[in-house]
């Protein structure tokens, strides 16, 4: 790997200024940084079983990529494996001992780290799903810190209906009988692959499904494509890394930073350009809950990506002609 994974680690950065900053000693950020330090700089951060190798990758590593002229910075989500996680934790704090982390918690780690860089502005911060999340709590938190943001299929807070998607998900893994209350001792595969295959359903549009389209990745049925990309995906992850992360996804609320902010207000606060790309299709992200939230933004625009590919759409995993779409978006919208 030209750009390898390296390691930040709270112990050696100032402390977080949460309710409790003794929590967060001790936690390290995965990341990697790609181009010049001279550059503007972007961070991109992990959407949930993301990877710091992988995220957004189209975005900056290709030799014409959109991000070439600036310093980009892709972080790993807290709980994603990479960075600090259950699975990767010391005896005391692996599996169910791993502490508690918010978004609040990875924006402030992803501040320290910026400084330690010396970073005193982010031209940009571009996230996807739990990204795109990150996106809005770094914007609340730190609004003189980023200039432009993109939202790719988020939004500032966990929606009813999508706590209730990643609630049937996480059901099927709890109730699993490798699950043991946590406390087993061998990978829970029964549980992950049980949560992936739900997750599933729900990452993708119905007219993707009458499409058949997992023909356009090669394979002949629906059930290979599931066993392919989903059980041997997602389905492989340790169950303690997907359920921190889901439980910040779960908690996903920019109004929690300030207690006496409205929703409204707590978008008003942002004084960033913010670009929102929902996807036409996403069934955990729809674009009515941008739309309202474009009402109380200072800066922002919506673009909406006009694919069957639901909540795929907009990542990693995009196909193509998303990519393409989304790649034209942001070089226009960063443009001076």
């Amino acid at each position: 790997m030209s750009n390898p994974i390296k390691y930040f680690n709270t112990n050696a950065a100032t402390r977080l200024n949460a309710d409790d900053p003794s929590k967060n000693a001790g936690l390290t950020l995965a990341y990697r940084t790609f181009g010049s330090p001279k550059n503007p700089a972007v961070l991109i951060p992990s959407c949930f079983s993301g990877r710091v190798a992988s995220t957004l990758s189209f975005l900056y590593e290709a030799p014409n990529a959109v991000l070439k002229d600036y310093f980009v910075i892709v972080c790993g989500l807290l709980g994603g494996s990479d960075s600090s996680s259950p699975s990767n934790g010391s005896t005391s704090v692996r599996g169910s001992n791993f502490p508690d982390v918010s978004y609040e918690t990875n924006i402030r780690l992803q501040r320290a780290l910026c400084d330690a860089l010396g970073i005193t502005q982010l031209e940009g911060y571009i996230g996807y799903s739990m990204g795109g999340q990150q996106a809005y709590y770094m914007a609340v938190l730190y609004p003189s810190f980023v200039k432009h943001v993109v939202i790719l299929a988020s939004s500032a807070r966990t929606s009813w209906q999508n706590k209730s998607c990643l609630g049937g998900a996480m059901t099927a893994l709890l109730n699993s009988s490798d699950w043991q209350d946590g406390l087993y001792d061998r990978p829970a595969h029964k549980g992950t692959r049980s949560f992936a295959r739900a997750y599933a359903t729900w990452a993708l549009s119905a007219n993707w499904f009458r499409q058949e389209r997992w023909n356009d990745l090669g394979h002949s049925t629906l059930e290979e494509y599931l066993v392919k990309n989903w059980d041997e995906g997602m389905g492989a992850w340790d169950a303690h890394d997907l359920l921190c992360m889901l439980v910040c996804w779960l908690a996903g609320d920019i109004t929690l930073l300030n207690p006496e902010s409205s929703f409204s207000s707590a978008l008003a606060s942002i004084e960033a350009k913010v670009l929102l790309m929902p996807c036409r299709s996403d069934l955990f992200f729809p674009p009515e809950d941008n739309e309202e939230e474009l009402k109380h933004l200072r800066h922002g625009e919506i673009k909406v990506i006009e694919s069957v590919w639901g909540h795929m759409a907009a990542g990693e995993w995009a196909q193509k002609e998303d990519q393409r779409f989304i790649e034209s978006s942001v070089q226009q919208f960063l443009s001076p």
